[in-house]
C-alpha cells in the first residue's frame, strides 16, 4: 500500500468513575508510511490525571505510575507537537472508539480523521480467531518480537507499545495476499 503518513494512536484512560468524567493518563504514537513503520517515529508520554480515582479495573500499570501521572502535562499541553501528525492525515488506532472520544473532548474545535480501525481490519483478516485483543493478536500473528525490540521494558496497555502493536499489526495485514493491492479508501470502506 503506497500512502502518505498514517498516524496510529493509543490512549491509555482513566475508566468511568461516578463523579469523574473518563480521563487519558498516557498517549502514544507512531507513524506508518507506505506499508511500513517509521522506527523512528515511536513517542510515549504519560498524561496529568492529579489524584482522581481510576477505575478498578482500567488495565495498564497506573497505579505504579501515581506520582508521575500528578506532575505530567495535560493532553492539551501537547498540542503543539500533536497538531502535524494528527490533523490532515488518516489515524488508525486499535477499537477507534476510545481514541476518538478522547481527542473529540480534548480538542473540540479540529476535525480528525479519517480513522482505520485494526480490530475491525483483523475479524475481517483472520475471521474465527479466539481474541481480536491487540495483546492476543500480537503472539497468535507472531509479531510479538518485533513489538518487544520496538518497545523495550513496555508492555500491553502502554500506550506506545500499544500504537506500535496496531502499528506492526497494520503493517502485517498489508502484506497480506489480497490486502497488499487496498487503497486507503479501501481500509476505510471495511469497518
Amino acid at each position: 500500500m503506497k500512502t502518505g503518513p498514517l498516524t496510529v494512536l493509543d490512549f491509555e484512560t482513566t475508566g468511568a468513575v461516578p463523579g469523574y468524567r473518563n480521563e487519558p493518563w498516557q498517549i502514544g504514537w507512531c507513524c506508518v508510511e507506505n506499508g511500513e513503520l517509521r522506527e523512528d517515529s515511536v513517542q510515549g508520554h504519560f498524561l496529568r490525571v492529579g489524584t482522581r480515582p481510576f477505575n478498578r479495573y482500567a488495565p495498564g500499570r497506573h497505579a505504579r505510575l501515581r506520582d508521575e501521572l500528578k506532575s505530567a502535562p495535560a493532553l492539551r499541553e501537547f498540542w503543539s507537537e500533536l497538531a502535524p501528525i494528527l490533523t490532515g492525515r488518516p489515524l488508525v488506532a486499535h477499537n477507534i472508539a476510545t481514541e476518538k472520544a478522547v481527542l473529540a473532548e480534548a480538542f473540540p474545535m479540529h476535525p480528525f480523521g479519517p480513522w482505520i480501525d485494526t480490530l475491525m481490519l483483523a475479524r475481517r483478516a483472520w475471521p474465527g480467531m479466539r481474541s481480536y485483543a491487540l495483546e492476543d493478536l500480537v503472539p497468535t500473528l507472531g509479531l510479538f518480537g518485533t513489538v518487544a525490540r520496538l518497545c523495550p521494558g513496555q508492555e500491553p496497555h502502554d500506550a506506545s507499545y500499544d500504537a506500535v502493536a496496531a502499528a506492526v499489526l497494520l503493517c502485517h495485514l498489508l502484506r497480506q495476499p489480497g490486502w497488499c493491492d487496498l487503497s486507503l479508501e479501501d481500509l476505510e470502506a471495511l469497518w
